[in-house]
């Protein structure tokens, strides 16, 4: 009977000791000085940098997750497969070999 009341006692007594954590630690911070203004300035040497120039190329961002999705398969495969007589792991490091080759090919063919 005594063992229902150990969680919730737990948990309060963690929260009480994060509240405590918290308030300590907001009186232990440094105060702000007139030289924090600059920290919420838009780039580290005052220059307005062109939004053009932060385009992320997805075409090839959605190519480098294919690679990964294909080896994170590839790895789980031959993990899983690690004691399996026979060729079925060989099969398995084929297939995906293959796959990346078509990839490859007709990437170059783009």
């Amino acid at each position: 009977m005594d063992q229902i009341y150990l969680l919730p006692g737990v948990f309060g007594v963690s929260l009480l000791l994060a509240a405590a954590i918290y308030l300590v630690s907001g009186r232990m911070q440094p105060r702000k000085t007139s030289q924090d203004v600059r920290k919420t300035e838009s780039y580290a040497c005052g220059e307005n940098l062109p939004i053009e120039d932060l385009r992320v190329d997805m075409e090839r961002f959605l190519m480098f997750a294919v690679y990964f999705l294909i080896f994170d398969v590839l790895a789980f495969t031959l993990a899983t497969s690690f004691f399996t007589l026979g060729l079925i792991p060989t099969a398995y490091a084929l297939i995906a070999l293959t796959a990346v080759a078509m990839l490859v090919i007709a990437r170059r063919h783009q």
